[in-house]
């Protein structure tokens, strides 16, 4: 069965970026909807049940024809959501310059991209050209290459043997009550509280 993951910070340890009443809602109210729903669409199988949420949706075809589409909005919500949660962390006081990544994802990202500029820009142009509620990701792709990539709803780059290193979710519930219908100001504060540190690891562990 699946769990809501607890999250690794406290509920307001990423304002002012983003605020404690959004962060209670969208943890304990939308993303443990979505883990419901999931355990719902797959309570009488106990192997999928059982089976790591990354093997499940790399494998929609094992899923009953009525209950997949149940697994792919409710297992990618669960699996984004607790991917987003992990490549957050609180921003440091007074830290000026937002942080940028180093080591072997930085050089990927030059080589992709030219440089962290240019690929902040087109990240957030990915990101503010989601056409209502959906994510934006940097995935490793399965030719191992970096890429940029916007995906509607739910969909998880998981359901195509992607790996995600970095999204934002562009759901109105994860920036309505403080931004309302500003969500470039939220993606522009969002790189306040990225974990550098994370994302590293999570590349390194693809590469």
């Amino acid at each position: 069965m699946f769990i809501l993951p607890d999250l690794p910070y406290d509920y307001n340890a990423l304002e002012p970026y983003i605020d404690e009443t959004t962060m209670r809602l969208h943890h304990n109210k939308h993303h443990q909807g979505y883990v419901d729903k999931l355990n719902t669409a797959l309570d009488d199988d106990e192997e999928l049940l059982n089976m790591p949420i990354e093997k499940l949706l790399a494998n929609l075809d094992r899923i009953p024809d009525g209950n997949r589409q149940a697994v792919i909005n409710n297992g990618g919500g669960h699996a984004n959501h607790s991917f987003f949660w992990q490549i957050m962390h609180p921003a440091k006081a007074n830290s000026g310059d937002i942080a940028k990544p180093s080591g072997i994802l930085i050089d990927a990202i030059d080589e992709t991209f030219g440089n962290f500029e240019t690929f902040k820009n087109k990240f957030n142009e990915k990101a503010l050209g989601v056409f209502g509620s959906g994510w934006a990701f940097l995935i490793k792709n399965k030719e191992g290459k970096l890429q940029l990539k916007k995906h509607s709803f739910q969909n998880s780059p998981l359901m195509r043997s992607c790996t995600p290193i970095l999204g934002i979710d562009v759901w109105e519930h994860a920036y309505y009550l403080k931004y309302q219908n500003r969500r470039s100001d939220y993606i522009e504060n969002w790189w306040n509280v990225v974990n550098w540190e994370k994302v590293s690891q999570i590349f390194a562990k693809t590469s």
